[in-house]
């Protein structure tokens, strides 16, 4: 796994909303989702991703994220091996917490739009 890219959250923007060109892509399961999310990210659980590749932009840069980094580097390992390019954000949800950074709650559908009725 030492030859996937990692960035820390602090280089990353508080909100991917209307970032054409970068996508988070947030690969935890539902209730994870439920519990908090980066305003912008697109959902797709780690599990669905084979089946839903075509809405992943291939020309975007990709930062991938999980809760602490395991499932993403697992998921930019399959993602390498089909031709998409990406980023593990280290740390996952975790470290994105714990540096402060804010976290959406309630109506975000995973579609990129945020969407959240609260942030913290």
């Amino acid at each position: 796994m030492g030859d996937i890219t990692q960035v820390p959250v602090t280089d990353l923007p508080d909100d991917f909303t209307g970032t054409a060109e970068a996508v988070i892509l947030d690969v935890r399961e539902p209730d994870e989702w439920a519990n908090g999310y980066i305003r912008g990210a697109v959902h797709i659980p780690m599990a669905e991703i084979p089946g839903r590749l075509g809405e992943i932009d291939p020309d975007a840069d990709l930062y991938v994220v999980c809760r602490s980094s395991g499932r993403s580097m697992r998921v930019l390992q399959y993602l390498a091996q089909v031709g998409y390019d990406g980023i593990c954000v280290r740390g996952g949800m975790l470290a994105w917490q714990e540096h402060g950074k804010p976290v959406e709650f309630g109506g975000g559908n995973g579609q990129g739009n945020g969407g959240g009725d609260a942030v913290r």
